[in-house]
Parts: structure tokens; sequence; C-alpha cells
């Protein structure tokens, strides 16, 4: 494993640094394993779970807390690796700056992507923050994706991880040049069968652990009963209508549609109809057919760029969604931090509030948060 420390050495890590790390564990199989090889390369390393939330604002029903039972796991990984391991309480902090913004990205008609949010502002945000004060140099995460230092241009870049299935550079694309320099990805150039395989030789009991698929602190997946439960607030039926305003049914609140739904409409129709938008004004949504759906330009805010701000027009292959496979697109940098982007073939449900990532082959040119369509 000592392969995974010539890394550090080999891009463009500060030499003098005394290589401690503070690994991320969520409790899960991938965190385990990236912290496993972390020691195995010769870094000092202390693992460290974020206790991001209660079992009063998740409404968990499941006998023991979600969020505890990731604990109790990673702290038995971490005991079975021979490693100090902390429990830090962001509570406040990713109510702040996770649970809010979700929540009126959801009344203001978008529809966020919270992990993409999490990813910037806990792990590469405030664990940073504690591992720098801690005396830790770089923070180690079980994602796949993979960090690249170019000599000369003196700039790190984010890659994909190489197996197609985990790659997870599409939620990372707001890392800065200094989040790149303090982080580790030793998972970037495995499959996630290889890092299972490795956690079953070691008896670790996140071995065979299930991935969850839904948002953390959603963890049924019903994200209108959330923002109700959170907010206190109910959110009135309305009308479902066509192009021409004609009503066809009766809406159970807008916080319950996205953009391209089609299914769960409770509505009885000649053909299938799917969300094209929703007037926060009149409280409608507004169904069309799902050409209606296709376009090829978009906008974006909060653009951040990995390679070096392009001056003038980009060819790129962008996504639009995290499963999604990209699409050969021009990009245009705009003032204010925002982007204009053209895709050369249509795409279909672009949802204002969900992330666009530009990529260069498997390097990962920047993104940012999709404004309009």
């Amino acid at each position: 494993m000592g392969s995974f420390l010539r890394l550090i050495s080999e891009t463009g890590r500060d030499e003098s640094m005394s290589k401690n790390a503070l690994a991320a564990m969520s409790g899960g199989v991938d965190s385990s394993v990236a912290a496993y090889l972390a020691i195995e390369s010769g870094l000092n390393v202390v693992g460290a779970t974020m206790k991001l939330y209660d079992n009063g604002t998740v409404s968990c029903n499941a006998k023991t807390c979600c969020s505890q039972k990731d604990i109790e796991d990673a702290r038995n990984v971490c005991y079975k690796l021979g490693i100090r391991y902390l429990v830090l309480n962001f509570e406040a902090d990713f109510e702040k700056e996770v649970i809010r913004p979700f929540v009126y990205a959801y009344e203001n008609g978008d529809t966020p992507n919270p992990c993409i949010r999490c990813n910037h502002s806990m792990k590469f945000g405030k664990l940073s923050r504690r591992a720098r004060e801690m005396g830790q140099d770089f923070v180690v995460t079980g994602h796949y994706a993979r960090i690249e230092y170019d000599s000369d241009a003196e700039r790190y870049f984010l890659r994909k991880g190489i197996d197609p299935k985990k790659d997870q550079s599409y939620v990372l694309y707001q890392m800065t040049q200094e989040d790149l320099a303090h982080t580790l990805f030793p998972l970037g150039g495995m499959t996630k069968p290889e890092t299972r395989e490795i956690a079953a030789s070691l008896g670790l009991v996140t071995a065979s652990k299930r991935e969850s698929q839904d948002i953390c602190f959603v963890p049924d997946g019903d994200y209108a009963a959330f923002i109700r439960r959170y907010t206190g607030k109910e959110y009135p039926p309305g009308d479902f209508v066509d192009r021409e305003g004609h009503v066809l049914g009766r809406h159970q609140g807008l916080i319950r549609y996205t953009r391209g739904q089609g299914r769960h409409l409770g509505l009885s129709l000649t053909h299938r109809m799917y969300v094209l938008e929703k007037d926060y004004e009149k409280n409608q949504i507004v169904l069309g057919e799902n050409e209606d759906l296709f376009t090829k330009d978009l906008t974006a805010k909060d653009m951040n760029w990995i390679i070096k701000e392009p001056s003038g027009p980009m060819k790129v292959s962008a996504r639009v969604r995290y499963s999604q496979k990209e699409s050969p697109a021009t990009a245009w940098p705009l003032e204010a931090g925002r982007m204009k982007l053209e895709f050369e073939n249509t795409e279909r449900a672009i949802t204002p509030g969900q992330a666009v990532v530009l990529y260069d082959g498997d390097y990962v040119v920047g993104g940012g948060t999709i404004e309009s369509v």
C-alpha cells in the first residue's frame, strides 16, 4: 500500500507536512476501507464521524436512530483498525448549511441536491477546518474520485474514479484548490467489489453493509412530509393545468412535484402527461407532453471552475444528473459567476436547482447550479 503514500508526495503536497490525517467515517464500507488504506500508507490517522442531525429532526422510525447505528459501526471499525475515534457535533451547522437551503429551494420551485451542498459546506468546509485545528494535514474520505497535481500548471485537478458505476466526481465539483490540496481519495483507483473484498478480509462490520440511496436526513424518501414537519406549514392544493391553462385536476401541494415527473400525479388522463413547470404565484402546476421537456440550453449560477476559468467558449461534455452520461456541449462563461451552456442535442427535463457538471474526458472542468432552461 506504499504506493498511496508515494501518490501523496508526487501530487504537489507539501513534503514538510507531518502526514497526519482525519478520516471522515460515515459508518459505511467505503469510508472504512479508505481509513485502512490511509493507515497502511503510513499516515497517522484519526477517525471522525460528523453528527449532523438528531432523531427528532429526521423523525427516524427505526428502533435505533439511523445516525446512531452509523456511529456505532464507525467506532467498531476504528477499534478494529487501532486508531482513535471522535464524534464531532455539527448539528447546528448542518441545519443552517444544508437542511434550511434544501427546504428553501423546494419552497421556491427548485429541486436541490443536498449531498453536493453537504460535501462543500460540511466535509470540505467545517470538517476540514476542524482537521486543521487538530493539526491534521489531510481529510481522507471514501469518495470514488481521483486528485491529480500538474506541476506545469501549478494546479490540482479532479478526475473521475476508475469504476464508472461508482464515480462520484459529479458531487465533488465544488472543491477548491485548497480543498484538493488537503484531501485524499484512496478509493479512486478501485472498484466497489475490491473495496468490499478488503473490508471482508479485515473482518470489518461494514463489509456487507447496504448503501443508502436516500438523502440522509430524509431516510424514507418522502421529501414533502419532511418539509411539512420541519416548517410546520401546510402547502395548499391547487390546479394542474395544461399549457393553454385548461384545468386538468388538483395537485396536493407544489413541493410534492418536480420537473419531468409523470407518475403519481393522481390524475385520470387519456395519456401520460408530465410536469413542465410550477407557477408559485397561481399555485398551479403546468403539465405537457414528454417532447415539451426537451431543450438544448441552460444557464447556471455559482460556478466553480476547477481548471482556470476559460476566457471564451469551451467545448465540454456535460451532465445534469448524477446518474446520467455526459453529452457534448459548449460552455460560455458569464459575469458574476454564471455560465451559459448549449448542448449539441436536446436533453430531457433539465431541472433548476440541480447541478450541471462539465468534463473534459475524465477531468472535471467545473460546475454550477442550474438556474434556468
